[in-house]
């Protein structure tokens, strides 16, 4: 009998329906319409050639806003902790699928659940757990109890194992998904905050000279583009360990299928009944 593994479903986050490109369109309408509010009322005045403050990505992180460098700290914060769980989920998936696939090999080699607990006596990953939970539900039945009962619940012991390591597995790509959701909005808290301080310093210099309120409207452009350099990636990321999980989970699935054969075939050939002790 086939078996069927249900797994809960891997969520993708809002991002990939991405509202980046709305984001952009607002934080764009605002700043050209400051400016274009600026230039509107400029008549005779004169620009001077030279920008009275360093317009650098240093410079402009310097001259800016407590709350926009606060913005754009805790930004570049979650751009670290995105490459940082890429890295170590990229390792781990990679292990997880290598080992997975010599256990499928191994588990197609085996004749009966005695000789593939044999095989994975000294191993501690799903692969053996899997065994050793089918082996003691055939230690838990009886001689009399009908074949087909006994498969199934092996079958329920495998599934919620399944669950259990794909679970084990997704640990921390929900952070990836919290970042990809949520970092263009706080970029773009920062952008109206620096706009915001932008138009008071005009109206405290009482003057429209663009020199005025471009420092200002830059830093604000700066928090939006640390936003986007946070979800971006953080987005990606995510869609790709996404299918990788799920490739995972398809290797479990098919350890679990093996094992139920492994099931049938002792079942069928009315083998004795093994102890976990001899298992493991």
């Amino acid at each position: 009998m086939a078996m069927s593994v249900k797994t809960s479903a891997f969520v993708r986050p809002h991002s990939e329906k991405s509202s980046l490109p709305k984001i952009c369109l607002v934080t764009i309408g605002l700043v050209l319409g400051s400016v274009t509010c600026c230039l509107a009322q400029q008549e005779g005045v004169t620009i001077p050639a030279d920008l009275p403050r360093d317009l650098s990505p240093w410079g402009m992180y310097q001259s800016a806003d407590l709350v926009v460098k606060s913005v754009m700290i805790g930004l570049l914060i979650a751009s670290l902790v995105t490459w940082t769980i890429w890295l170590a989920k990229t390792i781990e998936l990679l292990a997880a699928k290598r080992s997975a696939r010599k256990a499928l090999a191994t588990l197609a080699a085996a004749r009966s659940l005695d000789e593939a607990a044999r095989e994975f006596s000294k191993t501690s990953g799903p692969f053996g757990e899997f065994v050793r939970a089918a082996i003691l539900e055939l230690q838990l039945c009886s001689d009399g109890m009908d074949r087909e009962g006994i498969r199934s619940r092996i079958a329920s012991r495998l599934e919620r194992l399944n669950i259990a390591r794909g679970r084990h597995i997704t640990r921390g790509t929900g952070v990836l998904a919290t970042i990809g959701s949520t970092a263009p909005f706080v970029g773009l808290f920062g952008t109206v905050w620096g706009i915001m301080n932008s138009f008071i310093g005009i109206s405290k210099a009482q003057t429209t000279n663009l020199a005025v309120v471009a420092p200002g409207i830059a830093e604000a452009l700066l928090a939006t583009a640390f936003g986007l350099v946070a979800a971006i990636p953080a987005v990606v990321i995510y869609n790709a360990f996404s299918r990788s999980v799920a490739a995972y989970r398809g290797l479990l699935g098919d350890a679990s299928a093996e094992i139920l054969r492994l099931a049938g075939r002792d079942l069928a050939g009315r083998a004795p009944l093994m102890t976990v002790e001899a298992a493991q």
